[in-house]
């Protein structure tokens, strides 16, 4: 017996999504909603959907998802409306996965006011919330849990992540903007953002921090305890930028862990500073990870002998060897989402290659759609979410403050 899943919002991103969640072997049922209701319409006419996709479940409002008998909602809509919307879904009843952040505003004591309600919510009704954050289930993110519960790394010392994502880059944030801007919900939203800058309310890069913060304190299992950031502001008066303080920013956290953590986020910034713009590093006693390398070294049990120092080795990973597997049926099911167009038998001499940020994606989907048939809290549940989302939240305010070192707040653990 299987679950069943409402999809609300089949934008680019969502759509890229539908196929993976309604192909899963534990969904039994799928449901598809959004405003606009062509978008649906294109799933109903659709061979590859029609084994699970009901044309009673097509719907144009979260109200309509909620009131139905889906044991999930996947929240893949406009990011001011992340966390009202899995509010309102758990409200209803329902477990709920939401895309990345957590919520986009200005206003920094609202953004953690929602944080306080999501968690009380969770814990209240006993319902999961799953992030979907792209760089839990990077390769290199699921090669460091692993050596990190092996005990590679030693003791954590130092860790960096950044975003560096320029405003004019290939995705190119003018753009991304634009569309988000121009279909009803962001015509509804343009008002409210003028209510933000008429109390003084403005952002930066920090307000989307996840896919920095979370790959050190994933892997590390810790969490920040104070920090320090400095933002740098658009000089140009370059109008993209005309509701945000800063359009880069960097900051310095202590972590509960002893660790210190480097997270910078920038967008307007052209190239990157590693192999990758969305990536991380880590530092430990006995092992670091950088840049799909990684580097140990087995300390001896007596330092003075000079003549069984160790020499430090250097490990160059492959991408494919990095990544966790998954279940066989799993699989299967995605490599068929990903190539509908072929048939069984040339679908079986096809490698697995997942996609999207990373092939994070069918992870995330799995995680998601086997926690909730197990009845276990996601990986990326909303008291680890909230580690993330908060490092950028407090590091905003500390560069509004000019670096101002402040105190940050943690939510604990999740209920076992």
């Amino acid at each position: 017996m299987g679950i069943s899943v409402g999809l609300v919002g089949l934008g680019s991103f969502g759509s890229a999504f539908a196929p993976l969640f309604k192909s899963h072997p534990l969904v039994d049922r799928i449901g598809l909603c959004d405003m606009e209701a062509d978008r649906v319409a294109r799933y109903a006419e659709s061979p590859f959907f029609r084994d699970k996709f009901r044309p009673q479940d097509a719907y144009t409002s979260l109200q309509q998802m909620c009131a139905a008998d889906f044991d999930a909602l996947v929240i893949i809509t406009q990011p001011w409306l992340h966390a009202p919307q899995c509010v309102q879904a758990m409200e209803a009843g329902k477990h709920v996965y939401s895309a990345v952040p957590i919520i986009s505003i200005p206003d920094d004591e609202e953004t953690l006011g929602w944080i306080d309600k999501l968690v009380e919510t969770s814990r209240r009704t006993g319902l999961f919330y799953m992030l979907g954050e792209t760089t839990v289930y990077r390769p290199q993110t699921m090669f460091c849990r692993r050596q990190a519960a092996a005990g590679g790394f030693g003791d954590f010392v130092y860790a960096e992540g950044e975003y560096c994502h320029d405003v004019d880059a290939q995705c190119n944030l003018r753009q991304v903007a634009s569309s988000r801007t121009s279909n009803k919900a962001g015509r509804n939203h343009a008002a409210e953002v003028g209510k933000y800058t008429a109390r003084g309310c403005k952002g930066g890069p920090m307000h989307y921090p996840t896919h920095s913060t979370s790959g050190p304190v994933n892997v590390m299992r810790a969490h920040a305890t104070r920090v320090t950031a400095y933002g740098y502001a658009n000089a140009t008066g370059d109008p993209f930028f005309r509701n945000s303080a800063f359009s880069n920013e960097v900051a310095l956290f202590q972590m509960s862990n002893g660790a210190t953590v480097r997270i910078a986020e920038t967008r307007e910034s052209p190239g990157q500073l590693g192999g990758e713009s969305e990536t991380f590093r880590i530092m430990g006693t006995r092992g670091t990870f950088s840049e799909n390398r990684f580097f140990s070294i087995q300390r001896p049990a007596d330092p003075a002998n000079l003549e069984a120092l160790p020499s430090p080795s250097r490990q160059t990973l492959d991408v494919a060897d990095m990544r966790d597997p998954l279940p066989a049926d799993v699989t299967q099911a995605f490599k068929r989402a990903m190539h509908q167009d072929v048939d069984e038998t040339d679908l079986q001499n096809i490698d697995f290659n997942p996609r999207g940020h990373g092939g994070s994606h069918p992870y995330l989907v799995h995680e998601f759609v086997e926690a909730v048939a197990q009845e276990r809290q996601p990986l990326i549940n909303i008291w680890e979410a909230a580690r993330y989302m908060v490092m950028g939240i407090r590091a905003h305010q500390s560069a509004l403050q000019d670096g101002e070192r402040l105190e940050v707040p943690d939510w604990g653990d999740p209920p076992r």
